[in-house]
């Protein structure tokens, strides 16, 4: 027993000493191929505060707004729209003169950011302009919103997801603009979930052009709103006269929360980056109106069950595939019918009623991959449940209905994936992808 005792008290040392010089050194093994100079705690902030990251629209604020000085402006914005001050765009441009701004224009969530729901038209109680929904009566603006509009500037911060709808709402104004000779300019901003990294089925023919499928892509792009407004411009016919204000100091694979940028809510259920990256995973199940991907709860896109829903079977049959990355945390939840100010809340699944399922927690974000995560989760509850759960209704999220035939054939998930990064449109989308990159 006495040796026991020893050979403990020098492994207990050789820890102690370790993580003693990994606090001053920078761990090696934290971060897995970024360079020395960012691993580790005081030498990562050192690292950010060297490279600080401009947004285009923090280019285009320092710059002086030159670009926008001929002709009359609106701006495609929301609350997102913001410097690394935390300023908004709107409020910038208000205090140069030479600027004459004539209409805003909103997408899904509206001008502020707060609606989950369709938006109407409206009025900015501060300044008087219209502010012009493109996700109430029309997603397209129409030739009167854009009489006398001579340029356009589109400024939000997307997350990285094919059917997360401000891509497809720049898409739709660049195709107007190009019709009405209108200028577009794009502010760069991050893709929050880094952009080394795209996957996904290519979608059916018949799916491309819907909202939430603009054009041919994967479930996650890997791209910024920038490069995908050159991927329209090259590649899909949308050419007006364009310009993309490019950022500062971002490298593609920088997450979000490590650019030192204020972060703000994208829309109301997308709260932090582990949302945004697991939103291309839980969201695939987004169709199938009996399951809660947690809309409602205060970890939306982190939940997923229902009250029929085996959620120790489900949790269990997850973890024993050891996805990279992920563990999946038996829960229940109660999606609520108000958010945490009060407001009503969409009708969202389960209101008001007991789910079980999981929570998805992300032990490693740096090796999980969450759209491959996705189709074995669909293959989970196909398996745990197969009378219950119907892939019926999430061919639009999905983007492939080969992708549901094979499930439901029970083709092995690795087989499934294995399949579209094969493919000939997913080769095609890489190349594509690879010639718009400015980062």
């Amino acid at each position: 027993m006495q040796v026991e005792r020893i050979d403990w008290t020098l492994r207990l040392r050789l820890l102690m000493a370790a993580v003693a010089a990994c606090g001053v050194l920078g761990c090696a093994t934290a971060g897995g191929d970024r360079p020395d100079s960012e691993r580790g705690g005081h030498n990562r902030l050192e690292a950010d505060q060297r490279r600080q990251v401009l947004t285009g629209l923090d280019v285009l604020e320092r710059d002086g707004f030159d670009r926008l000085t001929a002709g009359r402006v609106a701006l495609i914005g929301n609350h997102s729209s913001i410097n690394r001050r935390g300023r908004h765009l709107l409020d910038l441009i208000r205090e140069n003169p030479d600027v004459e701004l004539a209409a805003l224009f909103s997408p899904e969530h509206g001008f502020r950011g707060t609606k989950d729901e369709a938006v109407e038209d409206g009025v900015h109680e501060e300044t008087g302009l219209p502010i012009y929904s493109l996700y109430g009566q029309t997603r397209v603006p129409t030739d009167d919103m854009l009489e006398g509009i001579d340029v356009a500037v589109f400024d939000m911060q997307d997350i990285g997801a094919r059917f997360y709808t401000y891509i497809s709402t720049m898409g739709e104004f660049m195709s107007k603009a190009e019709e009405h000779g209108i200028r577009f300019i794009v502010l760069d901003r991050p893709n929050p979930i880094q952009g080394n990294w795209f996957d996904g089925p290519i979608q059916d023919d018949d799916l491309v052009g819907r909202f939430t499928s603009f054009v041919r892509m994967p479930v996650a792009h890997g791209m910024t709103v920038g490069e995908i407004a050159k991927l329209y411009h090259e590649f899909h016919d949308i050419r007006p006269d364009l310009e993309v204000v490019p950022m500062e100091g971002w490298e593609r694979d920088r997450y979000f929360d490590e650019t030192g940028l204020p972060w703000v809510n994208p829309s109301p259920n997308m709260r932090s980056v582990d949302e945004e990256l697991l939103y291309t995973m839980v969201a695939l199940t987004e169709g199938n109106h009996d399951l809660s991907v947690g809309r409602g709860t205060d970890r939306p896109f982190e939940y997923l069950g229902a009250p029929w829903v085996d959620g120790r079977a489900l949790a269990d049959n997850l973890n024993a595939r050891e996805l990279p990355g992920l563990w999946f945390m038996y829960s229940t939840f109660i999606p609520s019918a108000t958010d945490i100010s009060g407001r009503r809340n969409p009708g969202y699944p389960h209101v008001g009623e007991v789910c079980h399922g999981f929570r998805v927690v992300i032990t490693d974000r740096h090796s999980v991959s969450p759209v491959a995560a996705g189709i074995h989760m669909l293959d989970a509850l196909l398996e745990v449940h197969p009378d219950e759960f119907s892939t019926e209704r999430i061919r639009g999220s999905i983007g492939a209905g080969w992708v549901l035939d094979a499930l439901n054939d029970r083709e092995a998930p690795e087989k499934i994936i294995a399949r579209w990064r094969a493919s000939d449109g997913f080769r095609d989308f890489a190349d594509r992808r690879r010639r718009v990159l400015m980062y």
